[in-house]
């Protein structure tokens, strides 16, 4: 009783009418209110009239009806309770009173066992109250059943017509998919071709609800399941919260012991300084004050000379004076030394400032699964830059760079990697006449496009937060600063149309043209201060150059999809090393991106059989590092990023790898 009076009181009352619910409907916000008060509700806000709605007094969601051109009154008819009301109204509703005992002499003080239920009136009935009820006009059609022994729980309910309310609702109208009586049937479903009996689709119905039933049995022990693991996850992540805080902590703690190290540097220095400063400061003062005494006892003997009555004793003390005997006999005024004059601690305050403002201890990382987030599970990193190249590709997300503005398919060109103001940013060129920057911002992912005067190809970091871009169709080199929106700082015009770019040293920049295939050394003017091998075949038989890149030792690779190679060479224009396979597991087809990474390591883009080639530093083939199987398909421009990261350019987007 306590267990059916709780659940009356807090889930199966009306909040309108503070009642039992009434014929409850549940409205698509998972609200339940009795159709009445729900109507009722509805029927003063002339908003949810206008949108033919019943209106949710809770959230004030609407809720489609079925049929709009019937009046407001019945809107909520064919508005079902959910599930769990309707079974806690069947198993603690007044639908499941005691069948024990009378109801209406019960009501009147006295225990009378019921013998007959009503179940319109939902009410359990004595033989006397029984054939009262029976010679009411408003209840005679009710259906009334026996009730034997001492059944407590209700018998099975008879639904009647809510337009012809003395039959009972025997049949189902499988076309308008509405149970309805048999006058029901004949007039208004007399058109339909499926009006069956209740009774006959009961079994179906069961097998269709015990296969439900077994559905959500299933999602039951799935959801156990998920609870079971995401529950071992939150105790794995609790304790790698306390690893990364220990990390975190003693990387706090090496870098404090680093700054007392140097405190105690320069107290120890201090303290040498001071002690010898101090030292010949007193040997001084000692030196000074024996100096004081020989000055006394000299003016002490030239005073008794003076009042000598023998004149040779004045003028041999005259004479001694005269010659410096006397002074002589004392100590020197003050020698000339290089002592010590001052200590001092001279301090930059705005290099200590941006030191420490630098200091990295470390970083947060956060990895989303199937989505590429620069920011669930938290690892403390220093920044890498090194990938371990022997290690398995894992496909961390995609950036897609399809954005707003954008005429056609976001195919991006090139990629390269900037950290602005510790934002880790993305840039990328592609064929809708622009270059764009992703990054993450508040948890937000956010991106800026830059339009330029024609589709640009190959992207080059140069100092600080800027790149160098190479645009088709112009003789025109760009550059652009990353804030990391991006904000065009120059347009160099240049006397050739240039494809692939890489920077070599602050002031001077590497460029390839196909029209003669030649490599170019620039300055920030676009002045060619260098051309090795133009207007020829040359001796390297380059073809069509697509993409430069800078090795660690200042060296240019660079990749030809018409000779089918990757050549190095010196800024002079000297061969260091060319790769060329026709054939076999190490062939190229047709080379696009290449970049080198800080251990020397070569990535070389293949679009034709959708590879990343890794070479060593020399040039030999090592393994292809990717392929179609890795989710490569047509892959141009590859870069290396922080964290041990490589991007490669496809059609879906710029894929983002670790290696594990």
């Amino acid at each position: 009783m306590a267990t059916s009076q709780k659940l009356t009181e807090h889930f199966l009352t009306c909040t309108i009418c503070t009642e039992v619910f009434d014929k409850p409907c549940t409205l698509v916000c998972y609200h339940t209110f009795c159709r009445k008060c729900v109507v009722s509700y509805t029927k003063t806000r002339p908003e949810a009239i206008s949108a033919k709605s019943l209106l949710c007094p809770f959230c004030s969601k609407m809720t489609k009806v079925s049929a709009p051109e019937r009046p407001v009154e019945e809107w909520a008819d064919d508005v079902k309770p959910s599930f769990v009301i309707q079974g806690l109204l069947d198993s603690f509703g007044p639908g499941s009173k005691d069948t024990t005992d009378c109801i209406y002499c019960k009501e009147e003080g006295e225990t009378t066992p019921a013998t007959s239920w009503c179940s319109v009136c939902d009410d359990a009935l004595c033989e006397r109250c029984s054939r009262m009820h029976k010679r009411m006009p408003s209840s005679r059609h009710h259906d009334v059943v026996d009730l034997s022994g001492e059944t407590k729980v209700r018998v099975n309910r008879k639904v009647m017509c809510k337009v012809h309310k003395d039959e009972n609702v025997k049949y189902i109208c499988k076309d308008c998919k509405t149970a309805v009586c048999q006058t029901c049937c004949t007039i208004h479903h007399r058109k339909c071709d499926l009006v069956v009996e209740i009774g006959s689709e009961i079994p179906a119905m069961k097998t269709e609800l015990r296969r439900n039933k077994e559905d959500l049995l299933k999602k039951q022990d799935e959801m156990k399941t998920h609870i079971g693991k995401q529950t071992s996850n939150v105790n794995e992540e609790l304790t790698l919260h306390l690893q990364i805080e220990s990390n975190i902590k003693s990387a706090s703690l090496k870098a404090i012991e680093v700054i007392k190290v140097k405190e105690r540097k320069l107290l120890a220095e201090l303290k040498e300084m001071s002690d010898k400063h101090i030292g010949e400061l007193k040997a001084d003062i000692k030196s000074g004050e024996m100096s004081v005494q020989m000055y006394q006892q000299q003016a002490e003997l030239i005073d008794q000379t003076l009042q000598s009555e023998c004149d040779m004793d004045v003028y041999e003390m005259y004479q001694g004076c005269e010659a410096g005997d006397v002074e002589a006999v004392g100590v020197a005024d003050v020698k000339d030394t290089r002592g010590i004059a001052r200590i001092m601690f001279r301090q930059d305050t705005d290099k200590l400032s941006r030191a420490l403002d630098d200091l990295q201890l470390g970083e947060i990382d956060v990895l989303y699964e199937g989505v590429l987030d620069l920011k669930a599970t938290p690892v403390l990193h220093d920044t890498i830059n090194v990938l371990d190249l022997k290690a398995t590709p894992v496909l961390q997300g995609t950036i897609n760079t399809r954005v707003a503005g954008d005429t056609s398919g976001a195919y991006p060109n090139d990629v390269t990697v900037l950290v602005v103001n510790g934002t880790e940013t993305v840039v990328v060129t592609d064929n809708n006449n622009s270059v764009k920057s992703f990054y993450t911002r508040n948890k937000q992912r956010c991106y800026s496009r830059l339009s330029l005067g024609g589709p640009p190809w190959g992207i080059t970091t140069l100092q600080d937060n800027q790149v160098a871009v190479t645009v088709q169709g112009t003789r025109q080199i760009v550059t652009v600063q990353v804030n990391p929106d991006l904000v065009l700082l120059s347009t160099i015009t240049t006397s050739k149309q240039y494809w692939g770019i890489t920077s070599l040293t602050p002031s001077t920049l590497a460029a390839s043209s196909n029209s003669p295939p030649c490599v170019d050394i620039l300055d920030m003017a676009g002045h060619v201060l260098r051309s090795n091998f133009p207007g020829q075949p040359s001796r390297y038989f380059l073809m069509k150059l697509s993409f430069l890149c800078t090795t660690r030792t200042g060296n240019i690779l660079v990749s030809d999809c018409g000779s089918k190679c990757v050549v190095c060479l010196t800024p002079e224009g000297d061969e260091v090393f060319t790769y060329s396979r026709p054939t076999g597991d190490t062939a190229m087809e047709w080379p696009l991106g290449i970049t080198s990474t800080s251990t020397g390591d070569i990535l070389v883009t293949d679009i034709n059989l959708h590879r990343v080639i890794h070479l060593t530093e020399s040039g030999q083939f090592v393994r292809n590092i990717l392929t179609s199987q890795d989710s490569v398909q047509y892959p141009r421009g590859v870069c290396v990023g922080g964290r041990g990261r490589m991007y490669v350019c496809t059609p879906d987007g710029v894929k983002v790898f670790t290696y594990k």
